[in-house]
């Protein structure tokens, strides 16, 4: 990977809250000639994100989403076993999610979750579906993919796209973003579910939780709520800080922190290349850039 490879490196905090606009999106970018990371400040939306990824990106800009770019598949061998039309991969899902949800405004994907077909699959409200778990065995935390096996082995704690319950549950988050991804094709190539390009820019999924472990801090202060934790954390990467004091969003500090980590990491060929990736499972499940 040439070091050069990207010009900006774009974080994206997403939400998969229901509405027109989310307080949890948002937007940080960092240029690679150096300086402060940038929050972009607005009121966001899930469909102004996707305009701007779909037309209003800086030329070779990393993009990374904090959301799941795909469900479990290789520990049952399918998305939804025992259903006779469960996708084969990764688009084939975004595609399906996009279809049932079609009539829901802002990239809602409730109606996915409330499908007869698809429910028992979830954990959603006070309901823990019958087939949350793999194979008959015991519905504990949930299916998980190899990416997020990754993660737990770096020190994190990741939760199962399938568990839509609990502050920080990531599952509608996850969902909302596969329909922008399926919104996407054709437009902007998505790593590994598409091999990564010579040129131009390119989405990969982040973990937040990742860049602040990399940054110095413990799983259990991953998130940062003033500028001067903010701003240590952004020295341990080698970043200049950025202006404030006192408190300050985790949502803003996630995506400020981790464009700033992308900035710092991507030219580093193992993240592109990690043990567990295979063919098969980049075209299924993804994986999230930095768990090795």
């Amino acid at each position: 990977m040439n070091a050069n490879r990207f010009a900006h490196f774009l974080a994206i905090d997403w939400s998969g809250a229901k509405g027109e606009r989310q307080k949890g999106i948002a937007l940080a970018l960092a240029h690679g000639d150096g300086g402060a990371p940038v929050l972009i400040e607005h009121f966001w939306g899930r469909a102004d994100v996707l305009a701007i990824l779909r037309d209003e990106l800086p030329e070779d800009t990393l993009v990374g989403l904090d959301l799941g770019i795909g469900l479990p598949f290789a520990d049952c061998g399918a998305y939804f076993p025992g259903l006779p039309d469960t996708p084969p991969d990764a688009p084939a899902l975004w595609d399906l999610i996009d279809k049932i949800a079609a009539d829901e405004d802002h990239l809602g994907a409730n109606s996915f979750v409330a499908h007869p077909d698809l429910r028992p699959f979830f954990r959603d409200g006070m309901d823990t579906g019958a087939r949350f778990g793999c194979d008959g065995a015991a519905h504990g935390r949930g299916r998980f993919r190899v990416t997020e096996h990754a993660q737990a082995a770096m020190g994190c704690k990741p939760y199962s796209n399938f568990n839509l319950v609990g502050a920080a549950q990531v599952g509608k988050s996850s969902l909302t973003g596969m329909r922008m991804l399926h919104h996407l094709r054709g437009h902007l190539p998505v790593w590994p579910v598409d091999p990564l390009p010579p040129r131009g820019s390119v989405v990969v999924e982040i973990y937040t939780s990742l860049a602040a472990r990399e940054a110095g801090r413990s799983a259990a202060k991953a998130k940062m709520r003033s500028y001067e934790d903010l701003n240590a954390a952004l020295a341990a990467l080698g970043s200049p800080g950025v202006a404030g004091e006192g408190p300050i969003d985790d949502h803003s500090s996630d995506a400020l922190l981790t464009a700033a980590w992308l900035r710092a990491v991507a030219h580093d060929d193992a993240r592109w290349t990690p043990v567990g990736l295979t063919p098969e499972i980049a075209a299924t499940e993804g994986w999230t850039f930095g768990a090795l």
